[in-house]
């Protein structure tokens, strides 16, 4: 059993040091040191390797955890970003050959030069990727990513259905963005103790320096407030001396804080020495015998950002400040009308049973549109009918009856099965657009249909399949497409 597992089996609160695999033997002697001590205030520290979050002269989590001399242990992430199945399947069997039994599934962050106006990149969402991973590992620890910190009612709904389809999909933990937020890490602890089997969750932690919560900032998904930046500023202005200290202090309250609210461990980052672990060490350690409740935690963690003469740090968005459990918001009109007509249209044409759905599927299905121009021209027009319609790039599987009507094909990343972390105040990642998962989690709601968004676990679509028409394939589906 892999060390991650077994802490987390045993209820052992535990460290994950997350780990930037760089070309760097400084970097790496100094990483070599904080694992061979192997723990933090008691607890079991183990490394983490993540991927494609730096430069592309990074190595690989395999290669990093290679370099390591301590493979098994490690915790290795897997990024969707610009992949396929084939590629998830090459790294399984490169960790089975390793003896690694630890991956992280991530959606990831957009990848660097990625334009949703030029060519498509499709990403291996998280969903299927632990399907995936599942079937072929199935006494492997698999862990999935949550975000939590979402200040509107879409995309905070949004993400707990897709968090409900991740345990479905084989998802022995989930990790937590990373937030500083205590109410929102509240809320998820609320959400998990309310699922029919709850699952351990690490939170994501850093020591944040005004430094880094600029370059925070721009980070999707991760809330820095300017009322925390102005905070940072004061500190900084002090002296880097005061800065430091205070940022350390927050840092240990918030592991502590963390512990007392049930989560399994944290997920951190940010430490890369052992210097550095040691006065973290030191730091918690002082909290943590002098804490005695989560109430008093809380009374500390909210003095530890405060300063005379500076205003109150918000960790909210001012604009916005949903909760779980707060529901108000409905489709609109347009979006009402656009889901009875197209599910009407859909109910008629392709029902099976149905004449109308019947005689359209023997058309479509004769053996002239298989093959050849007759195949290209078929593709040609459904696209021609779709693309206005639902914004359809023709993958070949239509998952429109799985998307309330939302084509997963309009968002940059190609998410079926939700969102991703990024979002913000239901604004897309990229920014040009209202995210469309929010868009369908109002519809979902209006149509009395949420259960979907937190049911169906829809597969992904190989590159083979794309670009060419879903059709034929609707009325005569495979043996390994799931029932609708």
């Amino acid at each position: 059993m892999s060390s991650l597992k077994q802490a987390l089996n045993e209820g052992r609160f535990v460290c994950v040091l997350e780990v930037v695999p760089q070309q760097s033997p400084s970097r790496q002697a100094a990483l070599e040191q904080i694992v061979q001590r192997g723990h933090l205030a008691g607890w079991p520290l183990m490394p983490a390797f993540a991927d494609r979050v730096g430069l592309h002269s990074d190595l690989s989590p395999l290669e990093g955890a290679e370099a390591l001399g301590n493979a098994p242990s490690s915790l290795l992430h897997f990024s969707g970003k610009d992949r396929e199945r084939a590629d998830l399947l090459l790294q399984i069997a490169s960790m089975k050959a390793r003896g690694l039994k630890q991956l992280l599934l991530l959606s990831g962050d957009r990848l660097p030069g990625h334009l949703p106006a030029q060519a498509p990149v499709r990403y291996l969402e998280s969903v299927p990727a632990l399907q995936i991973a599942r079937e072929h590992c199935p006494d492997w620890l698999l862990g999935a990513a949550l975000n939590p910190f979402k200040y509107r009612e879409e995309e905070g709904g949004a993400q707990y259905l897709k968090a409900q389809k991740k345990l479905l999909a084989g998802a022995d933990f989930l990790t937590l963005q990373l937030g500083f937020d205590a109410a929102k890490h509240i809320e998820a602890q609320t959400w998990m103790r309310a699922q029919v089997q709850t699952k351990p969750m690490l939170a994501c932690v850093m020591r944040l320096t005004d430094k880094r919560a600029a370059v925070l900032q721009a980070v999707p998904g991760v809330v820095i407030t300017e009322s925390m930046r102005e905070l940072l500023d004061r500190e900084q202005q002090v002296s880097q001396a005061y800065a430091s200290a205070r940022s350390l202090k927050r840092l240990a309250l918030q592991i502590v804080g963390l512990q007392l609210m049930g989560y399994a461990g944290v997920h951190l980052s940010g430490v890369h020495t052992v210097d550095e672990l040691r006065s973290l060490e030191q730091s918690i350690t002082v909290q943590r015998d002098s804490i005695t409740s989560l109430s008093d935690w809380s009374e500390r963690w909210h003095a530890s950002w405060q300063m005379p003469g500076a205003p109150e740090v918000g960790f909210s968005p001012e604009s916005a400040a949903w909760e779980l459990g707060q529901s108000d918001v409905t489709a609109t009109r347009r979006e009402r009308l656009r889901y009875a007509l197209l599910s009407t249209i859909h109910g008629q044409l392709f029902n099976r049973s149905g004449w109308l759905g019947s005689a359209f599927g023997w058309s479509v299905t004769r053996p002239i549109w298989k093959t050849g121009v007759a195949a290209h021209a078929l593709h040609a027009v459904e696209r021609t009918v779709k693309r206005p319609l639902v914004g359809c790039d023709t993958c070949g599987r239509c998952r429109l009856q799985d998307t309330l009507y939302v084509c997963p094909e309009t968002c940059p990343k190609g998410l079926a099965n939700g969102p991703c972390g990024g979002t913000r105040l239901n604004r897309c990642e990229f920014g040009d657009r209202e995210c469309v998962h929010s868009v369908k989690y109002r519809i979902a709601k209006s149509a009395d249909q949420l259960p979907v968004l937190a049911q169906t676990l829809i597969p992904c679509i190989e590159a083979e399949d794309r670009h060419r028409s879903s059709w034929p394939e609707w009325f005569e589906p495979d043996d390994s497409m799931p029932e609708r």
